[in-house]
């Protein structure tokens, strides 16, 4: 389908989607799969998350993020690949680049309540920090808001390509799931970095789908089918909910996983902080990535060999240097 080439992303009610009206529930799906077909990206409001929610989790990040770095280090394990913990500034690159964003980060993951379910001896335990001691609670707290928001975007994605509503359901139960509080910390001396950094290069997410909580400043920017680069904005009670790569190979391309990027304030205002919390639904690991069949037809052949979630995490943690070989 090549719709009309849009100026900003759609605006949608995930209350159409739970309200139990199948006019609202069908709208909603159809205005989300055409979304997904086009630019790849949605801003979500009702999503679970109150004010208060988002305030002490950002109260608690920005906590964090102030210590200092020999502080922030000790949360740091680099034999978690960057699945766990603090993840120093400029350790992460976009694929196929070598400089480091200019941004740091702390992983929340999954905690798996079921002593039977064997996907709980893939997953590290969470790491806390001692000097905030309210970030475990408002880390969790967020997470669990946006995994069930995440599943119901999930759900909604499976009525529009003709599946079973709970197609996903069983598949991101106890899925390897990610809460990412990032900051991209002030530049008191721009030329002192390297002249291609940014606070984060142009990339496709690996997972699913992405719900990123409201961000502190511009600059978040999607890329067109045309070439051109639009800002993403959303209103303060929305979140951003977009295509990953992931999704997309298992829709054969039919839904998009639109290159994305950060781009660096002026130059004037390099030296403040931008603060974001993205949550990366991932699945299990054992999810078969291979294209849906009625996704591929004679005008789209399949476009890639079958791999698992797992398998595919793993190839891309290497290509962003989090990962040795």
């Amino acid at each position: 389908m090549e719709s009309a080439l849009l100026e900003e992303i759609p605006s949608l009610d995930l209350a159409d989607f739970r309200s139990g009206d199948p006019e609202r529930k069908n709208r909603f799906v159809q205005q989300l799969g055409e979304a997904y077909q086009s630019i790849g990206f949605v801003a979500l409001k009702n999503h679970g998350l109150s004010d208060e929610q988002t305030k002490r989790l950002y109260n608690d990040v920005q906590a964090f993020f102030s210590l200092p770095d020999e502080q922030k280090l000790r949360y740091e394990n680099p034999a978690l690949a960057g699945q766990r913990g603090y993840v120093g500034k400029g350790k992460e690159h976009a694929k196929g680049r070598n400089t480091g964003d200019l941004k740091e980060f702390y992983h929340v993951g999954q905690v798996v309540d079921d002593p039977t379910d064997p996907v709980a001896s893939e997953y590290p335990d969470n790491i806390w920090p001692a000097e905030v001691p309210s970030f475990q609670q408002s880390t969790t707290e967020a997470y669990k808001t946006l995994e069930a928001a995440g599943t119901d975007v999930l759900r909604a994605i499976a009525l529009y390509l003709q599946l079973p509503e709970n197609y996903f359901d069983d598949k991101v139960r106890n899925g390897n799931s990610i809460l990412r509080q990032i900051h991209y910390f002030p530049i008191e001396n721009p030329d002192a970095v390297p002249a291609d950094a940014v606070r984060a290069a142009e990339h496709g997410d690996i997972n699913l789908i992405t719900l990123l909580m409201g961000a502190s400043a511009d600059g978040l920017q999607v890329l067109r089918r045309d070439g051109k680069w639009i800002p993403i904005t959303a209103l303060p009670d929305q979140i951003v909910v977009n295509v990953g790569d992931m999704l997309q190979r298992l829709t054969n391309g039919v839904l998009k996983s639109t290159i994305h990027r950060v781009v660096n304030p002026p130059r004037e205002k390099m030296n403040s902080s931008r603060y974001s919390v993205p949550f990366f639904m991932h699945p299990r690991s054992e999810m078969s990535l291979a294209a849906l069949e009625n996704c591929i037809t004679p005008d789209n052949p399949k476009q890639q060999p079958d791999v698992t979630a797992g398998e595919f995490l793993n190839e891309r943690l290497i290509e962003l240097g989090l990962k040795k070989k």
